[in-house]
């Protein structure tokens, strides 16, 4: 992952950190695994699934009983993230603050990072 030493590679609010406690225990599962794929206006979706069991490369991020696997193919993008869960009148659900976004459609369902076409890597904002 790509990381500072001593610092967590995301961060999960309290709000995130019970709601995945919660769909841990009622899905029996190991944590909730976040990636990315292609897709939706801006050109990338966040994508979440509860998992069984971490794969060999994801990084695993655990605070206060929440456990949060980042695929490897994310793991770029999503430094530096904040994951929150925010209960509304019309909708509930995880949101991310993530500083390496430089794009995202109307309704926030897709983002779009600004790249390095050389490295590969996210190019922060001047």
């Amino acid at each position: 992952m790509f990381s500072i030493p001593g610092q967590a590679p995301v961060t999960i609010t309290p709000a995130a950190e019970r709601q995945i406690s919660r769909l841990m225990t009622g899905k029996d599962a190991f944590g909730l695994k976040i990636g990315l794929k292609k897709g939706g206006c801006a050109g990338m979706e966040y994508t979440m699934d509860m998992v069984a069991e971490a794969d060999r490369a994801d990084e695993v991020i655990e605070q206060n009983g929440a456990r949060v696997l980042i695929a490897p193919t994310a793991q770029m993008f999503l430094f530096g993230t904040e994951i929150d869960y925010e209960t509304g009148l019309l909708e509930s659900g995880f949101k991310f603050r993530n500083p390496n976004v430089t794009d995202a459609c109307g309704c926030g369902e897709s983002v779009s990072f600004k790249l390095d076409h050389e490295t590969g890597e996210t190019v922060p904002e001047a």
